[in-house]
Order: structure tokens, then sequence, then C-alpha cells
């Protein structure tokens, strides 16, 4: 699904060369869920914007399904995050002046789709998140749980392949972040390839395995040993 090998990042000034990554290896599974781990300053939203397509890397090699994407062009990284990649920001990134549906329905409308397919995704996106009821609500009518439940729904009704999260839970408090990673969790089981970034070691633990970052680059790596359990469990609700 995603494999990075000998990936690299340096932001250059006249004066300083910073390398946000090093030598970057890393493989996720299709169906996997991976929590990415380490201190500020440690690579690992540089890891998650360049795995999201919204930034560039030095050097290296990258393949997202399959694909070499390290030469593509502006217009096809954009129709490949449009079509197979979910966002989820701490800071929920929702437009204040729209209603939840509406803020759902945005990256919906970039794929040109008929008015009710995109009805039609909204209104299950909302319903998976518990927010059927409260589509007409601007977000500032909503707790920040829900806000980023309106989030998820967005990266879902998009139907992706992966989602990346960037600490989807920093904004919430305790409860409000157990039941946001009981989405997850859920969405991970109905076969969406979850890369989370955490700081949260108990929300990390319930991922499939941590990727430990450290100065740009991997420090503690685990491959990936499906669950037989969690297969049996995904196939009987098929």
């Amino acid at each position: 699904m995603l494999q990075m090998e000998h990936v690299s990042k340096v932001y250059r000034t006249d004066l300083v060369e910073t390398h946000a990554l090093r030598d970057f290896n890393l493989s996720v599974a299709e169906g996997e869920f991976v929590a990415v781990t380490g201190p500020s300053g440690s690579g690992k939203t540089t890891f998650l914007n360049i795995a999201g397509l919204l930034e560039t890397f030095t050097c290296g090699n990258y393949r997202l399904d399959g694909e070499d994407v390290s030469q593509l062009s502006d217009d096809a990284r954009s129709r490949i995050r449009n079509q197979k990649i979910g966002f989820i920001f701490q800071s929920f990134n929702l437009i204040p002046d729209l209603d939840v549906f509406d803020n759902v329905d945005v990256p919906l409308r970039y794929r040109k789709m008929s008015g009710d397919e995109r009805k039609r995704r909204i209104d299950r996106a909302l319903e998976m998140v518990g927010l059927g009821a409260r589509r007409k609500h601007l977000p500032s009518q909503l707790s920040g749980g829900q806000q980023q439940r309106v989030a998820i729904a967005r990266a879902l009704a998009g139907e992706p392949r992966l989602i990346f999260a960037d600490e989807p839970t920093g904004n919430l408090d305790s409860l409000m972040a157990r039941q946001v990673l009981d989405i997850l969790e859920g969405i991970n089981a109905n076969g969406t390839t979850i890369v989370m970034v955490t700081h949260d070691p108990e929300l990390a633990r319930r991922a499939h395995r941590n990727v430990h970052v450290l100065d740009g680059a991997i420090t503690d790596f685990k491959p990936y040993e499906p669950d037989p359990e969690r297969i049996d469990a995904f196939a009987a609700s098929a």
C-alpha cells in the first residue's frame, strides 16, 4: 500500500540546512492501522505530509498503492489525493460559515459527482460518525469531539483507500479521544488503511503497531503481522 525506501527531506535556506527525514524506510500494508510516535520536531508531520502527497521529498523512493509518485506533476498528485486519500487534522480544518453537510461536501465537489451521489456519500458518512441529526449545524454549534467527527466524516465521504490522521485527538479530552479512536478502529475494521501520528501512548497501543521516529529516522520498527482474529471478524462483517 505504502512503501518508502531511503527517503530524505532537506529544508535549505541561504545559511541553514535542516534534515527533517534521514534515510526513512517504512512499509504499510493494505488494511493496517499504524501509529507513528516520537517527540516534537522528530519528523512525524513531515513524513505524513510526504506520505499524503502534500509535500515533495529530496531523495529516495516512494510507491503509493503500487505507483511511483516521486516524479508526478502537481495535478497528478492532487488527483491521487482526491481519489485515494483522506486527511484528518488536529485542528479540524472546518469552514466556519458552512454547516456540517456542506463541510463534508466540499472535497466531493472537486470530483464532479452528481448531487445525488454526493448526498448519498455524505449521509452515509455522517451516520457512521453519529452526526446524522446535526447536518445543518455550524461548527461553532458543535463540541470539539463533534467537530472532529465531522472531519472524519469528510474524509470518509471520499471513500479513501488510505487515511492519514495527524494528532486527531490532540485537542480533545480523554473521553472524546477514546470515542474518536473507536470510530477510527471501526473504519479500519471495514478495510481502510490508517496511518496516525500521535503523542498519546495509550492511543498508539490501540493500533496494529507503533513506529517510533527520532531525528527524522525510524528507531523502532516491527513488520506488520496480520491478526487472524481481526481478519476473521472483518470477513464475517463483509
